[in-house]
């Protein structure tokens, strides 16, 4: 769900940068301003982040940690459209990495989850 303003959608909502118009397995976003990035990257916890492609779309997200065998962190995002009218529809990603990078942003990387 895109936040009709193009504005944050919560006070604990995080700005998350994505350097393409949509995700895929190895995409990787860069959540900004999380109070300790590294004490996240060492236990994730549930999120909130608007995702901000590169084609200025803004859809509002969610980080979920999964209990069990299943993968640690998941990506859920909500049906979009691109800027250029491109129809996405809503997909849960797997987070396969978490990396505290440079300016302290936590860059993560997506992968695909398995069918099931």
């Amino acid at each position: 769900m895109a936040h009709p303003s193009g504005g944050p959608t919560g006070p604990d909502t995080f700005p998350a940068l994505c350097g393409y118009t949509h995700l895929f397995p190895g995409a990787r976003c860069r959540v900004q301003g999380l109070p300790d990035p590294g004490a996240f990257v060492a236990v994730p916890r549930p999120l909130d982040v608007d995702l901000r492609f590169s084609d200025g779309v803004m859809v509002a997200a969610r980080l979920l940690t999964e209990p069990g065998e299943g993968p640690p962190l998941v990506l859920a995002v909500p049906a979009h459209t691109t800027a250029a009218g491109t129809r996405i529809d809503a997909r849960a990603w797997r987070v396969r990495d978490l990396v505290v990078r440079e300016g302290a942003d936590v860059e993560l990387v997506v992968g695909a989850l398995p069918r099931s």
